[in-house]
């Protein structure tokens, strides 16, 4: 069991934002953190991962506590053997495929793995190639492959596929999700595209403003036919009746028209979320 209650105030990109959460995961899943650029994603995989403190609160993964603000406890990211992809890669350019994924063993620890892993992920032969010289899709393999080195109780996933063409985007989930089930790791993926997170995860959580405000199975989440959720601001109000007719404006979309109840919120040029 994955437990977090933190507490974190973040610099959002419209102001402050306060990151809030309180969550039980169950190992061996994978997750899926779901929601708009700014909304806490990435911070989150960033507490987990050692690389950014919260303000108080506390994490433990299977009973280890890795974070307590009240105890002074906070496990360097080495110590809580945690795997971590950024959209980047950041692979030593100096160094051949082989060499990246070498680099990445523990002391002792037998180097079988480097084998299995170059067959997992279809790098048989680019053993000897230089990062310059793969495409991003094998730049990609290769900084996933380098992840699971050390088999980590932990795999975070910070939008790894953003930069990559539909195609690819599409094998590079199968490699993610292949390697999951065959090294049985909790992981946990950042991502604001639905079919991607659709098709990979068990669970999603969906992230507003720094907080859970939906969570379940793909199909919980994202196929329930008689409702939908609009964001966006109101620009007129009109009587109509006993009900108002306000136009909403929802990015990427037509204005849209809708006759509702009346409601103190209903005001020009506020932020709504209304659902239907």
């Amino acid at each position: 069991m994955i437990e977090l209650q933190v507490q974190k105030q973040l610099n959002a990109a419209l102001g402050k934002m306060q990151l809030d959460l309180n969550l039980e995961l169950q190992t061996g899943l994978l997750y899926a953190l779901y929601g708009k650029s700014g909304a806490g994603k990435t911070s989150i995989l960033r507490m987990l991962a050692g690389l950014l403190s919260a303000d108080q609160g506390w994490i433990s993964f299977e009973n280890e506590i890795w974070f307590s603000s009240q105890d002074k406890i906070n496990w360097k990211p080495q110590k809580r053997k945690v795997g971590m992809v950024f959209q980047d890669y950041a692979l030593f350019p100096n160094m051949s495929v082989e060499q990246n994924l070498s680099f990445a063993l523990a002391r002792h620890q037998a180097p079988q793995i480097i084998d299995e892993l170059i067959d997992i992920m279809e790098l048989k032969g680019l053993r000897s190639y230089r990062p310059n010289k793969l495409s991003g899709g094998q730049q990609q393999r290769v900084a996933l492959a380098r992840a699971l080195v050390q088999k980590p109780k932990l795999l975070l996933l910070d939008e790894p596929l953003s930069a990559l063409d539909t195609e690819m985007r599409q094998k590079l989930q199968h490699y993610i999700r292949e390697a999951h089930d065959r090294f049985q790791i909790t992981t946990i993926l950042v991502s604001h595209n639905q079919s991607e997170v659709q098709k990979m995860a068990d669970h999603i959580l969906v992230i507003e403003a720094g907080k859970i405000v939906q969570q379940g199975s793909p199909t919980e989440v994202f196929e329930q036919p008689n409702k939908i959720q609009l964001h966006g601001v109101v620009q007129h109000v009109e009587p109509n009746g006993d009900q108002v007719k306000i136009s909403i404006q929802v990015p990427g979309q037509e204005l849209i028209i809708l006759t509702l109840p009346p409601s103190d919120k209903w005001v020009i040029g506020a932020a709504v979320s209304v659902d239907i």
